[in-house]
C-alpha cells in the first residue's frame, strides 16, 4: 500500500518546498487525525521530502548538471517520462515512521515525485505508477506554466489520485483505462 504521494521542488541553493502531499490510510497505532496527528503527518513527509531533495541533487551532481532554482517552461508537446531520473530507498523505522518504509521518487525538470510504500510493496508498479502519473500532473495542474501554483489547484491532483491510486492501492492499469481518463480531463499525454 502507499502511504503518501509527495510533490516537492528540491530547490538547489534554496531548501526544498513541499507543494503538494497526500496520505492514504491511517498508519497503524494512529488514532483519529487531530492537530497533532495533522502536524506529526506534515513533519514526516518534510523527512521524506528532505530525502528525495538530496537525493535528486546527488543524482544531478554525479551527472555534471548543475540544479536549477528556476521552474522551466512545460514544452509545447506531450512530454514523455520513461527516461527520467528516479530511484529508490528506504527509511529505517522510528525516523520519520514507526517501521520501515521505501520510497520510490521520480526527477523531472526541476519537480520530483515520491510515493512512501510499505516494505513489501512492488517497487516495479511504485515506479511506474509515478511515470504515468507524473506527466498527467504536469499538464493538468499546468505545473510548469506562467504563473503556476499548485498550491490553488489540490483538487486536480487530488481527482488524479483517486483514480490511480484509490486509497492508496496501486493499480495495474492498462493503456484503454489512461486513454479514456486522459480524454475525460482533456489531457494529451504522450505514450
Amino acid at each position: 500500500m502507499v502511504r503518501a504521494f509527495v510533490l516537492l521542488a528540491p530547490g538547489g541553493a534554496a531548501p526544498c518546498r513541499v507543494l503538494y502531499a497526500r496520505t492514504f490510510g491511517t498508519p497503524p497505532g494512529a488514532g483519529p487525525g487531530g492537530p497533532r496527528q495533522r502536524l506529526r503527518r506534515k513533519e514526516q513527509l518534510l523527512v521524506v521530502a528532505r530525502q528525495v531533495a538530496s537525493q535528486c541533487q546527488l543524482l544531478q551532481a554525479s551527472l555534471g548538471r548543475p540544479s536549477s532554482p528556476q521552474l522551466p517552461q512545460l514544452p509545447d508537446e506531450p512530454m514523455s517520462l520513461q527516461d527520467a531520473p528516479g530511484g529508490v530507498f528506504q527509511m529505517p523505522p522510528g525516523d520519520p515512521f514507526p517501521e520501515r518504509v521505501t520510497v520510490v521518487w521520480l526527477s523531472v525538470l526541476a519537480l520530483a515525485f515520491a510515493l512512501v510504500c510499505d516494505p513489501q510493496e512492488n517497487l516495479s508498479l511504485a515506479e511506474i505508477t509515478l511515470r504515468r502519473l507524473a506527466p498527467r500532473l504536469l499538464l493538468s495542474l499546468r505545473l510548469l506554466g506562467p504563473g503556476a501554483d499548485v498550491l490553488l489547484r489540490p483538487d486536480a491532483a487530488d481527482g488524479l489520485l483517486d483514480r490511480l491510486l484509490p486509497h492508496g492501492q496501486m493499480l495495474f492499469l492498462n493503456e484503454r483505462f489512461l486513454q479514456a481518463m486522459d480524454r475525460e480531463l482533456g489531457l494529451k499525454v504522450s505514450r
